[in-house]
């Protein structure tokens, strides 16, 4: 029996890097996969188009998860098409790498907007939907809050608001078993970051490890995370980042 036989995925920003992934790695192992992307429909669809390649089950769904009655129709069509919710990933992020001088106001409410308040929203309409025997939060969080990188201040800010959530919560939630725990990612090679030499030498000189991450080492997390074999697990901030910390 596959991982995550029976379990129902949400994913935010599933369309393409870690978190299209994560959806393709967990609908291998048997999950039923809400894809959620803001504009990039063609690549969502594409993902969907893949998954089911394979036998998988997927759908993707176009929504804002900074706004609070978008997420609520996500969340309502995602049980439309494959019942109650077991598993909410919340990867809908950006980044924007900058000294503290540049940073303006705008970039900083986007930043917030985006990597904080889409996981508070999609974690309170996630509460009404998981069912009587609970559900499972997984935070997409960075190994910047764990190593102190320059022009990452206002990223940084915004990852170690999402460790807050996930300690707190992991405490709120737990009698309701709930669990909740955060990935940590270190330097990733996605379509969004393709690292010039520099800064792949950079990594590779400060990762124990010495490679560079790839999107499948986080997907595997995530898979054991929203599994049944991490029922005893809440409240944790897991780096995967070979060492990078």
């Amino acid at each position: 029996m596959n991982k995550l036989e029976n379990k129902t995925v949400l994913i935010t920003g599933g369309s393409k890097g870690i978190g299209a992934q994560i959806a393709q790695t967990m609908a291998k192992e048997g999950a039923k996969v809400i894809i959620n992307y803001n504009t990039d429909k063609a690549n969502a669809e594409k993902i969907v188009s893949r998954i089911k390649e394979f036998g998988g089950k997927a759908i993707a769904i176009q929504a804002d998860v900074t706004n609070k009655e978008a997420v609520k129709k996500l969340f309502t069509k995602s049980k439309e098409a494959f019942g109650p919710l077991t598993t909410l990933v919340n990867n809908a992020g950006i980044y924007k790498f900058e000294s503290i001088e540049s940073i303006t106001e705008n970039e900083f409410h986007n930043h917030f907007r985006t990597n904080v308040l889409s996981v508070f929203l999609t974690i309170q309409e996630a509460l009404k939907h998981f069912d009587k025997n609970g559900g499972n939060i997984i935070n997409i969080s960075s190994i910047a809050t764990v190593k102190a990188t320059p022009m990452t201040s206002l990223y940084t800010a915004t990852k170690n608001a999402v460790d807050g959530i996930t300690n707190v919560l992991s405490q709120e939630l737990g009698t309701k078993n709930i669990r909740i725990n955060a990935i940590l990612p270190g330097p990733t090679q996605t379509e969004g970051n393709q690292m010039n030499e520099e800064i792949k030498s950079f990594v590779i000189a400060n990762t124990p490890l010495a490679t560079i991450g790839k999107t499948t080492d986080v997907a595997q997390l995530a898979v054991f995370l929203a599994s049944n074999e991490s029922s005893f697990i809440t409240g944790q901030k897991i780096g995967v980042s070979g060492g990078f910390a």
